[in-house]
């Protein structure tokens, strides 16, 4: 359980327990203040996308800073949103569904789902009258990675399929998703202004607009300028539609849990040529480095002090017997690192848990609460 009073500072925490195996950090305070900040900043309604890390304390820590919707993609997260708050508002917009899914998010009491098949709106008969939204697909760069490639249609298709959702009696409204770690405000323009286009073309007003989320995180020495991207979503929403501007919603993931959160990975050994094995890996917590490459946000501990020096690049190898346990390039590290030094890799709370394995026995435990992150 945790002791959201009593909270050491992770260098602390380093020194009195010198852990073996890899630690996620959790802090509660950063959380709520991220929390805060989007809910004062977006000009609409924030979910939060519980993919990113569907951890019990993260949930019950965005509903004490006072989120009420959440973005769900399984029954699974549908049940787990549900222990934190019975009564929050459940939008489900994985566009892909088993009828059985269906059935039990319509035992769930969800109000929200998005389409981009015909078929799939099919299936959500045994919801009538619910907001459907359909996805929207466009070819716009700008994010770590693409997210229209899986899910979502053009702009023809999508203006067929949301006058088909105003005829089977839901209410009409459309979604899109930028790309993860998008820091270009102008993604979200382009579909804003195709949502209308969309609009205007399937003869329909649309009840809401959902902008995905995407937003980023703080990643390689950049800041997001948050209250901007939200600014322009704002004024781009208003030109785009007029006075049939519909109202707004947002289901940040990454930008809302990745700051709260960071790993300690202990050195096990440092070869001769310089390669460091780590106790975590591509399997486990650092997994999406992978698909989003190295951090810059990382720093060596010895001691519950930080070592500094002369930087060497290095490779960084994970602890199973895989040999892809590989973390992406080389990453500049302190010449001095040794056997049983901490990396404390920052920024890493989303999708660390989500994603992770425990592959050969490795892999990250609960979260443990600090201060100061």
């Amino acid at each position: 359980m945790f002791d959201l009073i009593e909270r050491p500072e992770i260098p602390d925490h380093l020194r009195q327990q010198r852990p073996d195996e890899a630690v996620l950090f959790f802090d509660a305070d950063r959380l709520e203040a991220t929390a805060r900040r989007f809910r004062a900043g977006f000009p609409g309604l924030v979910t939060y996308a519980v993919k990113a890390n569907p951890a019990p304390v993260v949930l019950d820590t965005l509903v004490r800073a006072g989120l009420r919707a959440f973005d769900v993609a399984s029954p699974a997260e549908m049940a787990a949103v549900r222990a934190a708050d019975p009564q929050a508002v459940l939008h489900y917009h994985n566009p892909v569904r088993s009828r059985g899914e269906v059935a039990q998010a319509a035992a769930h009491g969800i109000t929200s789902a998005s389409v981009d098949d015909p078929g799939e709106l099919d299936k959500l008969a045994p919801l009538a009258g619910i907001e459907v939204s359909v996805r929207l697909a466009l070819p716009v760069k700008g994010a770590a990675y693409d997210f229209g490639s899986k899910f979502g249609v053009g702009e023809a298709e999508a203006a067929e399929l949301l006058r088909l959702v105003a005829r089977a009696g839901f209410s009409p409204a459309i979604t899109f998703h930028p790309g993860t770690q998008c820091e270009d405000a102008a993604a979200w323009e382009a579909y804003i202004h195709a949502s209308a286009r969309v609009a205007r073309a399937a003869g329909v007003t649309l009840e809401r607009l959902n902008v995905g989320g995407g937003f980023p995180s703080h990643r390689n020495g950049l800041s997001p300028d948050l209250e901007a991207i939200f600014s322009r979503i704002g004024r781009a929403t208003r030109t785009a539609f007029g006075q049939a501007a519909p109202a707004l919603v947002c289901e940040p993931g990454r930008a809302m849990v990745a700051d709260a959160f960071a790993i300690a990975a202990r050195v096990k050994a440092v070869r001769r040529d310089g390669t460091v094995f780590l106790n975590d890996g591509v399997y486990g917590g650092l997994s999406e480095l992978r698909e989003i490459g190295p951090t810059d946000r990382l720093r060596v501990l010895r001691d519950g002090a930080e070592v500094s020096g002369p930087l060497r690049p290095r490779v960084l190898l994970g602890p199973t017997c895989d040999s892809v346990d590989r973390l992406p390039g080389e990453t500049p590290l302190p010449d001095t690192i040794a056997e049983g030094d901490y990396l404390l890799f920052s920024g890493m709370g989303a999708y660390s848990l989500a994603t992770g394995t425990r592959f050969n026995g490795y892999g990250l435990g609960d979260p443990v609460a600090v201060r100061g992150l």
